[in-house]
């Protein structure tokens, strides 16, 4: 079964090696700019669209508080008058009325923690897509190799070796700069 496992790995190896030397590392992240630039503004118009709904609570919130505010004074006038039956239909309505406004609040909360991990989450994938334009630019501003078609620089792994900093390196360049400010 071991045989079979390992057998199996190395066709997978060498398919995974015929499928990298087929794909064009360049276009690739030029593609990946582009459903990234695609994803941030499908992000900002959900952003847009939050952010209307929110003004749009907001404006319903005080005309909700304008007739809660109305319905007092019209109660105010009906128990003054003694007119009990229309007093308490103006009762079911102002109760009617704050159920409305609780539910509003709610839906204008949740908007607002919407609003807030939506704009983290387009904070993040600006951050991300500037990095992938800067590789690109890297990418494309390759010299030539030895034979002169920039075939030295053609594998993007190597360009991603080279830009990727372990968490190992930034332990040992953190234990190096502790040492060097304890000796200081």
């Amino acid at each position: 079964m071991a045989l079979i496992n390992r057998i199996t790995r190395l066709f997978k190896a060498d398919f995974h090696a015929v499928l990298d030397q087929i794909e064009e590392p360049e276009q690739l992240l030029k593609q990946a700019i582009r459903d990234m630039e695609d994803d941030l503004s499908a992000t900002e118009q959900r952003i847009k669209v939050c952010a209307h709904d929110q003004e749009a609570l907001a404006v319903r919130r005080g005309e909700l508080e304008h007739t809660l505010a109305e319905l007092d004074g019209q109660l105010d006038l009906c128990f003054e008058s003694d007119k009990d039956d229309l007093a308490k239909n103006l009762v079911r309505r102002k109760l009617e009325a704050a159920r409305l406004l609780k539910r509003l609040d709610a839906k204008h909360s949740a908007n607002k923690a919407y609003l807030a991990d939506q704009g983290t989450m387009l904070d993040e994938n600006r951050a991300t897509l500037e990095s992938l334009r800067q590789k690109a630019e890297l990418f494309s501003q390759r010299t030539p190799g030895p034979d002169g078609d920039g075939s030295e620089y053609d594998d993007i792994s190597w360009m991603a070796r080279e830009m990727t900093v372990g968490d190992d390196e930034v332990e040992v360049a953190f234990l190096r700069e502790k040492s060097l400010r304890g000796a200081a």
